[in-house]
């Protein structure tokens, strides 16, 4: 049987680098323009909040349960805002894993112009990236940290993707 192919994003889906990168704007205390966000995300300190403390329901073990079920061809498919952002990713999902693909994508980039999205699965908590993953063909499963509605197959824990298919 062939392996279907699954992409897993980072933030929010394998560690909470959300939460306190939102909460550093907020001590700016002002709102960001669209490019004054942009420069805060390029030269942002992502080696403080991409550490084990972040790790969302136990990711890193969930996703060596994906591989190990031999199903999945799995793929970290990331965005990003700065090399300096991609490097400290790959840096960190190396320290667990030697042979899964990581694919930054540049943040003014869709995801589904990175790769091959038709039959792809693709597990994600930003709601936008799964709707235009699903136009392309792709299917989208929504990540959320504990379970809510939505328009898409919602998991709580990477591994259940193992079930789904």
């Amino acid at each position: 049987m062939e392996k279907l192919s699954l992409y897993i994003d980072f933030d929010g889906v394998i560690l909470d680098t959300i939460t306190p990168s939102y909460n550093d704007i907020k001590k700016l205390g002002k709102e960001l323009t669209e490019e004054e966000t942009c420069e805060f995300y390029k030269n942002y300190p992502w080696e403080n909040i991409i550490i084990d403390d972040n790790i969302i329901n136990n990711s890193i073990d969930s996703i060596k349960e994906v591989i190990a079920s031999n199903k999945f061809n799995v793929s970290i498919l990331t965005h990003v805002n700065s090399l300096k952002e991609a490097v400290i990713k790959i840096k960190y999902i190396r320290k667990y894993f030697k042979d899964v693909t990581i694919i930054p994508c540049p943040k003014q980039i869709s995801k589904t112009k990175m790769i091959h999205t038709a039959g792809s699965i693709l597990i994600d908590d930003y709601t936008k990236n799964l709707r235009e993953w699903q136009k392309e063909c792709g299917i989208g499963i929504k990540f959320s940290k504990v379970f809510k509605e939505n328009d898409f197959p919602v998991i709580t824990d990477i591994k259940q993707i193992i079930n789904m298919f």
